[in-house]
């Protein structure tokens, strides 16, 4: 954990933004894998660890605004916890690493909502993304599912978002030590890249690897030779020498906080001539969307100059035509480069998510768009010193999207077909930075992890 008087100042200033009413804030419980008692591996929830620190299971906070009464709120484990899990800290205990003075029991808890509603104040609340966390809202709050999903505080979600969109000093490094292991994982990745590997081998190398430094994924880890398939986990492929492999995962720091790096690299160690051509201009999207961040610029504007970049690039090679600054406002280098430049990275890999993107990467200045590709972005919004980004263009050859496009003669002004015939079986190139914003600029705080096609190449050639 940080310092407790960090999350109590987190709290103070909660607080004060909220201004009215009650918070009541759960932290995540234990998620049964096929039964109740024996769970998945727990993960705590990303607003709870900003705001307590503690990553024990079925706790809660409970804040009143206007008294500024702050509550930490669990369930009392006795004997039998002891004899099946271990010796546990008690709630007060718990409180007290956390800053918090005082502590309830969960029925207390229930008792200080159904007062506060009674009195017809505010219990403020974030959306629940596990089913278990919403029956959990609804024994709380006396209310139906539906209510529970519905009545989530807007206010609350505006509150937390604009607290932890901005990384302090002590983040940014927790984020930089979940890269150093990165940086590990993918030299690893480098070293045993070779035809006839299957794709579950590496996987299982990686894991193993994070595993033994004490870290765990922060999302299932995208592993594959069909790098088209945009989340693909399938990891069921036998590499052969030619082939790409985009690899996109990412792991945990001590306290919680994630990195999120892709990389794409030819099985063998050696681009051939069309692979170096389609990967060099996905660099290129990745170093101009990169370099158009600053304070005050909206991400909206760095995705489309990524999208100009690819749509330079691929006119060049022949797979589009036309004007390209037309091709990009008209969509039709999204049947290349289908998703947004980015999203924001912190104790979440989408930090936020679960709260909605549109309030996480939109506001009253910038709505998201509905054109297909862009209508992708997660972040369109201004950037501000202390945003994390991940910044990861790409470029896929996804057959059934080009056949439909074909079919439709959807923008053949701007897409040569007929040469995209001979790419079918490409596959996909991304190629993803994290990067923080300064406040003069940007830092690449993922720049250790090779990219360039000779750096990829060197690495791999070392270890063959």
């Amino acid at each position: 954990m940080f310092e407790a008087s960090l999350y109590a100042a987190r709290r103070r200033a909660l607080m004060e933004s909220v201004k009215t009413g009650c918070i009541l804030l759960p932290g995540n419980d234990f998620v049964g894998m096929n039964y109740q008692a024996n769970a998945f591996p727990f993960r705590q929830d990303g607003s709870f660890l900003y705001f307590v620190g503690l990553n024990e299971p079925a706790h809660c906070l409970w804040l009143d605004c206007e008294s500024g009464k702050e509550m930490l709120c669990g369930p009392s484990l006795g004997l039998e916890h002891t004899i099946w899990s271990g010796a546990a800290p008690s709630l007060q205990e718990l409180a007290a690493r956390a800053g918090l003075e005082s502590t309830w029991t969960m029925a207390e808890l229930a008792d200080a909502c159904h007062e506060a509603q009674r009195q017809g104040r505010a219990v403020h609340y974030l959306p629940s993304y596990q089913g278990d966390g919403v029956l959990r809202l609804c024994r709380l709050l006396g209310a139906a599912p539906e209510t529970v999903e519905a009545g989530a505080s807007y206010t609350l979600i505006r509150a937390v978002v604009a607290l932890r969109s901005v990384k302090s000093d002590e983040e940014v490094g927790e984020i930089r030590h979940a890269l150093a292991l990165s940086a590990e994982m993918y030299a690893e990745l480098m070293a045993v890249c070779a035809p006839g590997a299957a794709e579950i081998e590496l996987y299982g190398r990686l894991q193993g690897l994070i595993l033994a430094r004490g870290s765990r994924e922060a999302f299932p880890m995208i592993l594959s030779r069909r790098g088209e398939v945009l989340h693909n986990h399938t990891r069921d492929q036998i590499l052969r020498d030619g082939d790409l492999l985009l690899v996109d995962s990412g792991v945990c720091s001590p306290l919680g906080y994630v990195s999120d790096i892709t990389r794409t690299v030819p099985v063998g160690g050696k681009f051939s001539a069309r692979q170096k051509q389609i990967y060099e201009i996905v660099l290129g999207a990745l170093a101009e969307g990169t370099a158009c961040m600053a304070p005050g610029v909206p991400f909206v504007e760095c995705h489309m100059a990524a999208a100009m970049t690819v749509a330079r690039g691929l006119t060049d090679v022949g797979l589009m035509r036309g004007d390209p600054a037309e091709a990009v406002a008209a969509g039709a280098h999204a049947l290349f480069f289908p998703h947004g430049l980015g999203h924001m990275l912190g104790l979440d890999p989408h930090d936020m998510e679960s709260l909605g993107e549109d309030f996480v990467g939109y506001d009253d200045n910038f709505r998201r768009s509905t054109q297909f590709g862009l209508s992708g972005l997660r972040m369109g919004r201004r950037l501000q010193p202390g945003f994390v980004m991940t910044v990861e263009p790409g470029i896929y050859f996804i057959p059934a999207l080009i056949d439909l496009w074909r079919k439709e003669g959807r923008l053949a002004q701007f897409i040569n077909y007929d040469a995209l015939d001979s790419y079918r079986e490409f596959g996909g190139i991304r190629v993803e930075d994290n990067v923080l914003v300064t406040e003069t600029g940007v830092e690449v705080l993922s720049v250790s992890i090779p990219k360039t096609v000779d750096d990829v190449c060197a690495a791999m050639r070392r270890a063959f």
